[in-house]
């Protein structure tokens, strides 16, 4: 068990720090909630091929969990998170634009994918955010 000596110190968070992370958990708490939706439909509909359903469902369950451990290490200030972030926004810009285009356009989902990634990325190059997500300085950088 930790004492209190043991404990890293809590630092306050600044307010572009929290607003990265409330955007990350509502993308996250997205996904879940496809994955629930992708679950329900694999067990009381008859898909086309049980394969790419059930591969679709554990494809975006995966990523559901990556995203919540982007989640859990940007509010820690993890390093590693910064780069995860780009990556997972970048795919969702991609998502987002196949979504104004192609044989059924849905540009009201390319939006709501859209402009949440767009605040990400402005977020992630904020000085605040770049401060919290920097690396700790090693004892010969010090």
């Amino acid at each position: 068990m930790l004492d209190s000596g043991d404990s890293p110190p809590l630092r306050p968070r600044h307010p572009q720090v929290v607003a990265l992370v409330v955007v990350l958990a509502l993308e996250f708490v997205a996904l879940v909630g496809i994955t629930v939706f992708l679950v329900f439909e694999l067990l009381v509909a008859a898909p086309e091929s049980y394969a790419s359903a059930i591969a679709l469902t554990v494809v975006v369950a995966l990523a559901a969990l990556w995203l919540g451990a982007i989640v859990v290490g940007a509010w820690r200030g993890g390093s590693w998170t910064r780069g995860a972030s780009i990556v997972v926004q970048v795919l969702l810009v991609s998502v987002a634009l196949g979504s104004f285009q192609g044989f059924l356009p849905r540009p009201d989902i390319g939006w709501i994918l859209l402009l949440p990634a767009i605040a990400v990325f402005v977020l992630l190059f904020r000085s605040p955010v770049r401060a919290h997500l920097r690396p700790p300085l090693g004892d010969d950088e010090a």
